[in-house]
């Protein structure tokens, strides 16, 4: 009876912890825009962590743009983009139990805590009316990182393909 109690309390935390580990992009838009009208995009920013991943970003957001029909301009768009990215160090709590524990069974057993940090990345690819500055497409995306700079990479082009999937979206109705 008590192996089937913590099979289930188990199997209940990680079905809630999976979802944490997931990454995650969201898109929403100004509905009165109309997009079919917008052909060329100039940047305005590109703040990352270091100037490397400036460039990265820039060239994911550039390719997911061109593959839409979208032209960039030096400068005189008809949006503008900016795009930024924050790394925050998120931390995981594991208690691990072994032998006998608890106050029914006598106290017999010990319990562990250990913590674990990781990153988590955060992108945000914001795209304004040239004329009226007013955001009209917003596309945010959260995903954990690692030390791998090539891994982050193919998880930060992913991501960007998944924020643009659907873009630009189709007039309001």
């Amino acid at each position: 009876m008590k192996f089937r109690k913590l099979l289930a309390i188990s199997v209940l935390c990680a079905a809630m912890i999976a979802p944490a580990y997931a990454d995650h992009v969201a898109v929403d838009n100004n509905h009165s825009t109309n997009f079919a009208r917008i052909k060329t995009y100039s940047w305005a920013e590109v703040r990352t962590t270091n100037s490397i991943w400036d460039a990265r970003v820039k060239q994911a957001v550039d390719r997911q743009l061109a593959a839409k029909g979208w032209v960039q301009a030096a400068a005189g768009g008809d949006v503008v983009l900016a795009a930024v990215e924050k790394v925050a160090i998120h931390q995981q709590y594991d208690t691990t139990y072994d032998g006998f524990g608890g106050r029914r069974g006598g106290g017999m057993g010990d319990s562990t805590l250990s913590v674990d940090d990781y990153k988590v990345g955060t992108l945000v690819v914001s795209i304004f009316d040239a004329h009226s500055r007013d955001l009209i497409w917003k596309g945010t995306s959260s995903r954990d990182l690692t030390g791998n700079p090539e891994s982050n990479t193919k998880k930060l082009d992913a991501d960007v393909q998944k924020m643009f999937k659907k873009f630009p979206p189709p007039p309001a109705s």
